[in-house]
């Protein structure tokens, strides 16, 4: 059977590593590698674990206690403290029954997806997104269908699209946020109108918060599991991007739905007997859950917010100095923000695809390709990165952009 023929961050990354890797330029050699392609803090020094993290996993594991095999939905402990931990900032308690523990969050999104497979069955994604439910999808044959963010309102969802794609085999829309690829965070009404839409559709909301809580413009994060006596969510999350440990893969699976649609003795079962056959996180890391959640500081959290911010504000302040390149909506959350690429002011730059790839040769610079999250010929920039390497790299880009503009275009 052939894997569908979808793009993977991931892959379109490594294939732009491959290139600077290829390219024996000395101009390429001179040149130290700088990504602003894959999120991923940890890679940097301005990023820190919490120390209470890495030392809860230590005791864990040096307890012994947790070289077995963990009960395949998670540790009862651990999915405890997640319960808790989601529920200071709903209006009703979670339990830990609600909760089941994955591997990183890309796990909870093929358990979402796995769950609500069926026959003709379609999902509603949005555009731009984030590529791993359309490969998922694919694999489970549920039908994809996109409606549109609006970059020019705050990249909020086209509503009215929603509307008119939802059928009576429509399983599902799911919502991304803060955003990931667009740096949006969603305020309270327009959450609020996505769940009623939702409602009249009959349908249930993915939430995808795996960036949640990384907010610092003037929207608050607002969970989606908020609305649930609205509407049935099924929020998915991880401690990869606010604890900054994506490589310890703990993410969960958790049902919002306080009049208990998800509770149904068969729907439960389902669920416990999919997990069966799924590998969780190590036992050890999920033991240390509880006092990772319990006693990080807010002050680790503040300080990972402000660089975020710095970051931030620098990506978008730099980006306004290159003419063939707009960002219809300064970043105000996760760790990223999608730019429109002005094609007809460059010369032989064919699309996104090319301009990323002749970047990549040119400057040592990696830069993600719009048309890997759905947006041709636009480009996502991450700003997880220190502030020294982000600056050398778009000021790379500004050369890169400069040598490439048809000045009379331009002019």
């Amino acid at each position: 059977m052939e894997a569908p023929a979808n793009i993977t961050i991931k892959g379109i990354l490594s294939l732009l590593m491959q290139s600077i890797d290829n390219d024996g330029t000395k101009r390429n050699k001179e040149k130290s590698v700088i990504s602003l392609g894959m999120g991923d803090p940890s890679a940097y020094s301005c990023f820190q674990v919490p120390p209470v993290a890495s030392q809860a996993v230590a005791e864990a594991l040096q307890s012994h206690k947790f070289n077995g095999y963990s009960p395949t939905v998670g540790l009862p402990q651990t999915r405890r403290a997640i319960a808790e931990y989601l529920s200071g900032d709903l209006r009703y308690n979670l339990s830990s029954d609600d909760v089941f523990v994955t591997s990183g969050c890309t796990q909870a999104i093929d358990v979402a997806l796995a769950m609500l497979a069926r026959p003709g069955s379609n999902i509603l994604l949005p555009r731009p997104g984030f590529p791993i439910y359309e490969l998922c999808a694919a694999f489970r044959g549920i039908e994809v269908r996109h409606f549109d963010l609006l970059p020019k309102n705050g990249w909020k969802v086209d509503l009215a699209a929603v509307e008119a794609l939802a059928d009576h085999n429509t399983v599902a829309m799911v919502v991304i946020n803060p955003g990931n690829p667009c740096g949006n965070v969603y305020p309270y009404q327009h959450l609020k109108e996505i769940a009623e839409t939702a409602e009249r559709l009959r349908i249930l909301i993915i939430a995808d918060e795996v960036y949640g809580h990384l907010a610092f413009g003037c929207n608050r994060f607002v969970p989606m599991g908020v609305f649930g006596s609205t509407v049935p969510v099924l929020t998915l999350g991880s401690l990869s991007k606010r604890w900054i440990v994506p490589g310890w893969r703990l993410g969960w699976f958790v049902t919002c739905d306080p009049s208990g649609s998800f509770r149904k003795p068969k729907l439960v079962e389902r669920i416990k007997k999919y997990f069966d056959i799924l590998g969780g996180p190590s036992t050890f890391i999920q033991a240390a859950v509880p006092r990772i959640l319990e006693e990080t500081g807010e002050v680790f959290f503040k300080k990972t917010i402000k660089v975020l911010k710095q970051t931030s504000d620098i990506c978008f302040d730099r980006t306004k100095e290159i003419s063939c390149i707009t960002c219809p909506h300064k970043p105000e959350g996760s760790m990223a923000v999608m730019m429109k690429l002005n094609l007809s002011l460059l010369e032989d730059i064919s699309d996104d695809i090319d301009f990323c790839f002749k970047l990549a040769k040119e400057e040592s610079v990696i830069i993600l390709p719009g048309t890997a999250v759905g947006l041709r010929n636009w480009i996502r920039i991450t700003f997880a990165v220190d502030p020294e390497s982000l600056e050398e790299g778009l000021a790379r880009l500004k050369s890169f952009c400069k040598r490439h503009t048809n000045e009379q275009l331009g002019s």
